[in-house]
């Protein structure tokens, strides 16, 4: 029988599983999930450095194609939770909305999963192929110890997902708003303009790097990197952070360090973007030390049958046309990517990682029947392709 998504939504905010603390939620995920008859691995990982993380990997059949839902238990802080209409972690339900950390961003996205697979296998059967559910307990952490290594894991077990469908919340406004079938990258880069430290009423005797650092900077955030592409918006450039660390008004400090986050599209790697940066120190002259990093690089699901399967069944249980996106921030869904293919489609985001976080209860119940609808879809086209 399939699970109510209210009750269990609210059962799981009522879990404070702040990154990386479990508090229970993925306790109850593999008990509903066993009791629909999936098998369920508990994964805990833990890099040096880090703490450990738990994770999920549910199955139901042993056969292809497998088609995997995946999205995480894990949420922010609260905040102050004084400030909240409600207990934050009480999962209450006022005037049609249920409140909570986590509401939106993602536990009654995993709820509406778990009820949707239910009320699949109510309606249909046990499925041609497999279903599975990929809970991480790392998302809104540094997502080392999760999805990532989950996959490792299956990979090294022969486990394989042919489609992936990750809950995040999706919609700006109203659910049947928008689809992602790509990400942006993400590089933050640590650039730290070096000189000699001087008096400042003898400047020929020091070697200001400041100056050099403002015009590294001017010509950084004022060049557009491109124009953008058919399904990516011009990549972006935002300040985020300026540092010297110098409180005497008197003396030329000998470092000035300078944070930015480069939100980029398929135009761009890691690595042509990194170059681009040291072509404009170049440029400027002088000495640098830069030090970048990336969380996730530019990715594309090309339209097709995973997405349109998607967009049907938005459109015959919202009346809207999802708009296919891949605007916002980053998602597990740029590990997913590297094993099939993945879009995400969830909640209304508008109050995720907010005070007073909430999703409307009319929206997990026309999601649990959308995501059900995709599987029945999807089933559907894998027995006509067979």
């Amino acid at each position: 029988m399939a699970p109510d998504p209210i009750a269990l939504a609210r059962d799981l905010i009522r879990c404070p599983s702040v990154t990386p603390a479990d508090a229970g939620a993925l306790d109850l995920v593999q008990s509903v999930l066993e009791g629909l008859g999936f098998t369920c691995h508990r994964l805990p990982f833990q890099e040096p450095g880090t703490e450990r993380v738990d994770n999920l990997y549910a199955r139901l059949g042993d056969q292809g194609p497998n088609f995997c839902f995946a999205g995480h238990t894990d949420v922010v802080p609260a905040g102050d939770a004084a400030a909240w209409t409600v207990d934050p972690f009480g999962g209450e339900i006022i005037d049609g909305q249920l409140y909570g950390r986590g509401a939106a961003d993602m536990k009654g996205g995993v709820a509406a999963f778990i009820a949707a697979v239910g009320s699949f296998l109510d309606r249909n059967g046990p499925p041609p192929g497999s279903i599975s559910l990929l809970i991480t307990g790392d998302e809104e952490g540094p997502a080392v110890n999760g999805t990532r290594k989950v996959l490792d894991w299956m990979a090294a077990r022969g486990e394989r997902i042919d489609a992936c469908l990750v809950g995040e919340p999706t919609n700006p406004r109203a659910l049947g708003d928008m689809i992602k079938v790509g990400r942006r990258g993400s590089l933050t880069a640590t650039l730290t303009a070096l000189g000699a430290q001087g008096h400042t009423a003898y400047p020929h005797l020091a070697d200001n790097p400041l100056p050099r650092l403002a015009e590294a900077l001017h010509l950084l955030a004022s060049s557009p990197l491109d124009m953008g592409t058919p399904h990516f918006q011009p990549s972006t450039l935002a300040l985020t952070s300026i540092d010297v660390g110098n409180p005497a008004s008197n003396v030329i400090p000998a470092r000035g360090t300078a944070r930015f986050n480069i939100r980029f599209n398929d135009l761009h790697t890691p690595e042509s973007l990194e170059a681009h940066i040291r072509d404009v120190l170049e440029e400027v002259g002088g000495a640098w030390d830069l030090t970048v990093q990336t969380s996730g690089v530019a990715f594309l699901t090309p339209p097709g049958a995973l997405s349109d399967i998607v967009a049907a069944a938005v459109e015959a249980h919202t009346g809207r046309t999802p708009e296919l996106s891949t605007s916002g921030g980053t998602s597990d869904a740029r590990f997913i990517k590297d094993h099939c293919p993945v879009v995400e489609f969830g909640l209304v985001g508008a109050s995720m990682h907010k005070v007073d976080e909430r999703v409307a209860v009319a929206d997990l119940l026309d999601l649990t029947a959308i995501y059900r609808t995709v599987l029945e879809r999807w089933f559907a086209g894998t027995e006509r392709r067979a």
